[in-house]
């Protein structure tokens, strides 16, 4: 076994282990999980780009966006944190339109900042949100895993050649029915009585988390790197690991809040909305 393979190998059995961790655990340990995500994809963002030279003035009001967002994400006012959000996706976008400076500027806040409020508004308090979390993960891990091994083994038709010339629609599909298989497992497993809105859900957020990981690779080729940075020995950067999980988890949250409107006003987790328990 090579340096290089060992070092992946621990270093990924560390994330996973931390990860699920505080994911078992929920409250400040998620959150804390959470906005240390965005934080870091934030800094990766701005790093690709070029904001922190091309535009410091915009990317220091970027960094307070993040930073507020963070804080109100860990005070647990989802609230306050969306205004946050959208409060300096505006500042951003009227400074940028004035300036004539770079759009990646407001698109940054809105991918790292919408990560940290979907994470830690997806995993909630509760078991509903420990199983929903459990769920999205094992969606979006499934569809990474089989998607690869399928891919290769089958190969045929690429999906994005211009993107991501190694993806496939064998790998594609393969991986979308890997990830209704592990995610419909997870949630009939805690919740036996729960219908088929789970595998729509699962399919979902799997073609989500596909285009997730074409939209990174778009990132990276757009502006000529390979990895988002050298964080994580051994993979690369966060938004190489969590590309996939984020547009999941952006589809979980916004489709928890569509779903949540046809309860009548019932006090119900997204959740719960979102697997219908």
């Amino acid at each position: 076994m090579s340096r290089e393979l060992r070092l992946r190998i621990i270093s990924g059995i560390v994330l996973a282990a931390i990860v699920l961790a505080a994911t078992w655990y929920g409250g400040l340990a998620f959150e804390l999980l959470s906005v240390l995500i965005a934080l870091l994809i934030y800094y990766e963002w701005s790093t690709i780009s070029g904001l922190h030279e091309r535009d410091s003035q915009g990317n220091a009001l970027g960094w307070l966006g993040i930073v507020a967002i963070a804080v109100m994400t860990v005070m647990e006012v989802p609230a306050y944190s969306v205004g946050a959000l959208l409060l300096f996706m505006a500042l951003t976008a009227v400074l940028v339109a004035i300036r004539g400076k770079s759009w990646w500027l407001p698109a940054g806040i809105l991918y790292a900042g919408l990560t940290a409020i979907a994470l830690a508004e997806i995993r909630d308090d509760n078991l509903v949100g420990l199983v929903v979390m459990l769920f999205v993960f094992a969606t979006v891990w499934a569809t990474d895993i089989f998607a690869y091994f399928i891919g290769r083994a089958l190969g045929g038709p690429k999906l994005a050649p211009r993107i991501s010339p190694g993806k496939t629609w064998s790998g594609a599909i393969g991986g979308a029915v890997a990830a209704v298989i592990a995610g419909t497992g997870v949630a009939w497993s805690f919740f036996p009585g729960t219908g088929l809105r789970v595998v729509c859900v699962a399919l979902l957020l799997s073609v989500c988390s596909q285009a997730g990981d074409l939209f990174e690779s778009f990132v990276k080729r757009r502006f000529g790197v390979k990895d988002s940075s050298h964080l994580i020995p051994g993979h690369g950067g966060v938004m190489d690991r969590v590309d996939g999980l984020i547009f999941a988890c952006f589809a979980a949250f916004l489709l928890a809040i569509v779903l949540s409107l046809a309860t009548d006003g019932e006090t119900v987790s997204l959740g719960g909305v979102l697997l219908g328990v």
